[in-house]
């Protein structure tokens, strides 16, 4: 299962992505152009020390990502794509996830690009939230469909008896930069 942030805009929510994408140790993409630097302070701290655990990649826009994801998996991309967007499509909860589903968000703003939309209609998921609500945080999205997802596809959850083993890779001070 991959992560896949379109256009990021809010380095506190990539970064929240990242701290989830080490906790699940599923990889995790961000696609260019982002609206901050892998520098950003805010970035880093909302991934806390865990950045050593997190498999980043940084494609220059969407056909390079889907070049690297296409070698994952002998399915087509186009059965493997879920496409999250606030509006339209199949509800998360009645979605079928499979261990090599590809999760792809929008940018906070924006959403997903039309264009992207307009390719892979069949493959819109959406929250069920209120009308009067315009969506959710895009961080809260992630970790629910992310979770949602493994469930589905049957992948085992981190096994996690409520203790805390400290990686030793957590004091290197690696950076967001560092992993791309």
């Amino acid at each position: 299962m991959d992560i896949v942030l379109v256009n990021p805009e809010i380095p506190h929510n990539s970064g929240c992505a990242a701290r989830l994408s080490a906790g699940l140790q599923v990889p995790l993409h961000f696609i260019k152009p982002l609206g901050f630097s892998l520098e950003d302070k805010y970035l880093k701290r909302a991934g806390l020390d865990y950045w050593a655990m997190v498999e980043l990649y940084l494609h220059d826009d969407w056909l390079a990502c889907l070049d690297k994801l296409s070698t994952s998996s002998p399915r087509p991309i186009n059965e493997r794509l879920h496409l999250l967007s606030a509006r339209g499509g199949k509800s998360l909860f009645e979605t079928q996830f499979a261990e090599d589903s590809i999760l792809v968000f929008g940018s906070e703003t924006k959403g997903l690009p039309q264009e992207l939309m307009s390719a892979h209609p069949d493959n819109r998921v959406y929250i069920p939230i209120d009308k009067r609500i315009r969506s959710l945080n895009l961080a809260n999205v992630v970790c629910l469909t992310a979770y949602t997802a493994m469930v589905s596809a049957g992948m085992p959850l981190p096994d996690n008896d409520g203790s805390h083993e400290r990686d030793p890779r957590a004091d290197d001070g690696v950076r967001p930069s560092d992993l791309v």
